[in-house]
């Protein structure tokens, strides 16, 4: 099957790599692509390695300067053309990232494909706001441009792949550069998709090239190559660090979002019933979401109260296949997560810790498990320090504002934070000593694409969204013209 097609829950996608406007199967090594519902195989697609990974730069390198040459209007026709298309594809997408990442249908229909082309379509316009801005000096003015870098390679992971694909997708090719995307192994079928969509669109050959593999090696080896010019990465930390190294010995500039451990706040005076809802809602899409705040900290005045807020609006949270409805808690992507997760939970049982909800995998077998709550834990224990991508949260109390900062703050992390309060002046003073890339104020997971988006500690370098995408993704070149140097509009032509 593999440089040809798979019909995977009755939509025919292709699984080779995309390469130079081609489907290719490449050395002809494959990968078994697992549906997490159920365990069963739904596909092989090609496994890529530093052969089709020096192709595709290759491609992409010779695509980058007609595409870089375009007018951002042109570009951004394309871009919505292929927003459009991703529209009008949207149940055969739903349906394949449903079966390959274990994700909830109904969201996929309702939310994510939709939000997707919006990816697309917001940067397209945002790219024609980019004009040359100009800093009046003394002696000379500063012009300053956004010109595209040139090939970026984008690396995107398991829980979200058909979003996040888009969202560095959408600023890296209306800023006008190419790009070589590599899919996650455990869920690639969606990205396969997208480079289908693309080519239906009349996105140039080369433009958008695409290489299935393992990090180990289709990763590595695009991330060490020579011929990138930005490295956008979406992951963990483990497998941040080996990005940042192999971009390094290239000075290749990178933007790494890696993992979180965020805390969510609940002061005496919040509103408790909307508060609860948003702590069961860290449970959505299994806990695999890097943003969740995974530790909640409760006033000691009313942990009691809301504790029961708390337990009362996670019961509608059904554990069972994604596709059926009224389930909210799909299953978790792999066996080797199913471990991690059962692993973290089990040594924090054995060191004291005691379940307010759940604890264990889930009575429906396969990679399953319990949306769980485990109280009585203790700041330097392991399920409090590490993140575990599942759907477990930990419950602490504090007594007043300052402790609730230290042991918001007491992570080596720093990607998120959830913050509820019926006081604006102590919600803008508590955000402000979070260390956080992103702090949600009586709100969770609002993700306005104009806003900048990142993480401190060791959960990531470097921000995108709206100006900031387009910062990272372009060389910021400044043409300083001295005051009164031409002799007239002939010379000023030339020059």
């Amino acid at each position: 099957m593999t440089g040809q097609r798979a019909s995977v829950g009755s939509v025919d996608v292709p699984t080779g790599h995309f390469i130079g406007g081609e489907w290719r199967p490449g050395s002809g090594e494959t990968m078994s692509v697992l549906s997490p519902i159920d365990q069963q195989e739904l596909t092989q697609v090609a496994a890529g390695g530093p052969d089709e990974v020096a192709a595709a730069v290759r491609a992409a390198r010779a695509a980058f300067p007609a595409w870089a040459e375009l007018e951002p209007i042109a570009r951004g026709q394309v871009l919505d053309a292929f927003a459009q298309r991703i529209r009008e594809r949207k149940q055969e997408l739903s349906t394949v990232e449903t079966l390959d990442n274990g994700s909830l249908l109904i969201a996929n229909q309702k939310r994510i494909v939709d939000r997707a082309a919006h990816n697309l379509e917001f940067f397209s316009r945002r790219a024609l706001e980019l004009s040359s801005d100009v800093i009046e000096g003394s002696v000379v003015d500063n012009h300053v441009r956004h010109e595209p870098a040139g090939v970026a390679a984008l690396i995107t992971p398991w829980n979200a792949p058909l979003m996040l694909s888009t969202w560095k997708l959408g600023p890296a090719l209306a800023a006008g550069n190419t790009v070589v995307l590599k899919p996650p192994e455990w869920a690639p079928l969606s990205c396969a998709l997208l480079a289908e969509i693309a080519a239906e669109v009349g996105i140039p050959r080369g433009v958008f090239n695409l290489v299935h593999g393992e990090g180990a090696r289709a990763g590595q080896a695009l991330v060490g190559h020579p011929d990138v010019d930005r490295i956008s990465f979406t992951g963990s930390v483990e497998t941040g660090r080996r990005v940042g190294a192999a971009a390094a010995a290239n000075v290749t500039p990178a933007s790494l979002e890696l993992g979180g451990k965020s805390a969510f706040v609940v002061f005496e005076d919040a509103d408790l019933e909307q508060a609860a809802k948003t702590v069961a809602a860290q449970f959505n899409n299994a806990g695999q979401v890097c943003l969740a705040g995974t530790r909640i900290l409760v006033h000691a005045s009313i942990a009691r109260d809301f504790q029961a807020r708390v337990l009362e609006a996670c019961k509608p949270f059904k554990v069972g296949d994604p596709r059926e409805r009224g389930v909210r808690v799909g299953p978790l992507i792999h066996p080797r997560q199913l471990e991690r997760v059962s692993g973290f939970v089990a040594r924090a049982l054995d060191a004291g810790a005691h379940p307010l909800l759940g604890g264990s995998e889930s009575e429906l077998g396969g990679l399953y498990y319990q949306p769980t709550i485990l109280a009585n834990v203790k700041q330097d224990d392991e399920i409090v320090q590490q993140e575990v991508f599942g759907p477990v949260l930990t419950w602490q109390t504090f007594e007043h504002e300052d402790e609730a900062c230290e042991l918001a703050n007491g992570t080596t992390y720093g990607l998120a934070a959830v913050l509820y309060s019926g006081e604006r002046a102590r919600a803008e003073r508590v955000a402000s000593r979070l260390v956080a890339g992103t702090v949600w104020v009586n709100c969770f997971f609002v993700r306005d694409l104009e806003a900048p988006f990142g993480g401190a500690r060791q959960s990531g370098v470097g921000r995108e969204g709206g100006l900031h995408s387009f910062d990272f993704f372009c060389d910021i070149k400044n043409v300083a013209i001295k005051h009164d140097s031409f002799t007239g509009e002939a010379e000023a032509a030339d020059g």
